[in-house]
């Protein structure tokens, strides 16, 4: 079993947690800088805007299909395996991408690029969890958060650069180099001695404990449908907020993601240190009224400026609730179980967010982009409801585990 006391009392700067955090940084960048360009390389093959949109929800729908297998690999098998193992798949398909000519070769790529992003980043998490120490995990996984924050920061705009000087075939190239050197890194991870036992023991080899073939951990449940309902919202920023803009006469809301990820950089550590040390529910609950409240600044917005002050508030209230419940997740789990509740955390995620772009796209069709923004805010109050109806119990009858270590 990993040990939730790893050498360095209470060092957060191990080497295994710098390499893992590169390995996040390269692979996020990688699948970035494919985001906002593979559908245009669909449309310059023959396809069409719905072709172009199958793109991305394609490969969301099969992230969220392999992370519970995956998680449940990372706890039967071993972490190191599953994640160079998704490094390949990830690496491979963007490989394949420069022989993708045909629309139905990019789509079917597309499916095997999101099994692997799926098993790589669920395995990245949970090797991140097993190496931060319990009394600072909230803050070790702000840090953690940090590298796929500059990844989206310079990702689209280094992908958008590419087509524009040069080549889809230098976009292909360049995504698998980045992800080329995420494998290497990866390679060298051990995290023996630091986590107890070495990354490819599998957990809990006696099977006392171990459940066999459950894919979804149950303690992470209730964090997960917080993240689940406030991921809903975002789903409505990433999808419409270009068009949304463009309605209000933006011409260029680029700024909008750059304050977010900004944002983001500097509160997730912030957040993650104070719940360390006045626990969960001061973070949360304002965490999730400041997106609501970005939502009501959105449905209100008609200038850059009101636009930008909706992006720093949905960057504090999203940079507290996402690592705080990751750190949550992660606590209430058995060490033995990290891999499946991470893989149900993410989950929760990407459903989040393939939903809410499904929902409120529906919603925006009846009623407008405006209203659609007020009619988020109910997600959001939906993940306040939960947390005081099913989460802030569980944690006030003291069951997080390792938060007195």
């Amino acid at each position: 079993m990993h040990s939730d006391k790893p050498a360095g009392q209470g060092k957060i700067w191990t080497r295994p947690f710098v390499l893992v955090i590169l390995v996040n940084f390269l692979m996020f960048t990688s699948m970035y800088i494919l985001l906002p360009t593979l559908p245009v390389y669909a449309q310059s093959i023959g396809g069409s805007e719905t072709v172009a949109g199958m793109i991305v929800g394609l490969f969301t729908f099969a992230a969220v299909l392999v992370r519970p297998f995956s998680g449940n690999l990372l706890d039967s098998r071993g972490r190191k395996t599953v994640l160079l193992a998704g490094i390949l798949i990830f690496l491979v398909s963007a490989a394949g991408y420069t022989w993708a000519y045909l629309v139905w070769m990019l789509l079917a790529l597309r499916v095997v690029h999101g099994l692997g992003w799926g098993a790589t980043t669920t395995a990245a998490g949970t090797v991140a969890s097993d190496v931060i120490p319990a009394a600072r995990r909230g803050e070790g996984m702000g840090y953690y958060g940090i590298s796929s924050t500059i990844a989206m920061s310079v990702g689209p705009a280094l992908g958008l650069a590419i087509i524009a000087h040069y080549s889809f075939e230098w976009l292909f190239l360049i995504s698998v180099l980045f992800a080329a050197a995420g494998l290497i890194c990866g390679l060298f991870i051990n995290y023996e001695g630091i986590a107890g036992k070495s990354v490819e023991v599998s957990a809990n080899k006696s099977g006392g404990n171990k459940p066999k073939g459950v894919i979804i951990e149950k303690s992470s449940i209730a964090p997960s449908l917080v993240l689940f309902f406030t991921a809903v919202t975002y789903g409505g920023i990433v999808t419409f907020l270009k068009p949304y803009a463009d309605f209000r006469g933006i011409e260029n809301i680029g700024p909008f993601f750059t304050v977010y990820a900004l944002v983001l950089l500097f509160s997730r550590p912030v957040m993650g240190r104070m719940a360390d040390r006045y626990g969960a529910g001061p973070l949360l609950i304002p965490g999730i009224l400041m997106v609501a409240a970005a939502l009501f600044t959105l449905m209100n917005a008609s200038a850059l400026v009101i636009f930008l002050l909706a992006a720093v508030l949905y960057g504090l209230g999203f940079g507290a609730v996402q690592p705080v419940l990751n750190a949550l997740v992660i606590s209430l789990a058995p060490p033995e179980r990290r891999g499946a509740a991470n893989a149900t955390f993410f989950s929760a995620m990407d459903l989040g967010i393939g939903l809410g772009a499904v929902i409120l796209g529906a919603i925006s069709e009846r009623v407008g982009y405006s209203m659609m923004y007020g009619s988020s805010i109910l997600f959001a109050l939906l993940a306040l409801v939960i947390y005081f109806a099913v989460l802030r119990p569980r944690l006030a009858e003291g069951k997080v585990r390792g938060e007195n270590r």
